[in-house]
């Protein structure tokens, strides 16, 4: 049953996203997009421990 609740979140989020990234793709450009990018290994490893928390302490 976890796997429809997060397959469901996945396809919405996606039905959401999609279209916002659309509109300010233009916006935001090669500059905006470097900007975020330092962002994006510090939350993967934060998630990943997280998650490593979680499995353990199950």
């Amino acid at each position: 049953m976890n796997i429809f609740i997060i397959l469901l979140c996945l396809f919405v989020a996606l039905v959401i996203l999609i279209p916002l990234l659309e509109k300010y793709q233009s916006k935001m450009g090669l500059d905006g997009a470097t900007k975020y990018a330092k962002y994006i290994w510090p939350l993967m490893m934060i998630s990943l421990i997280i998650q490593l928390i979680y499995v353990l302490l199950r």
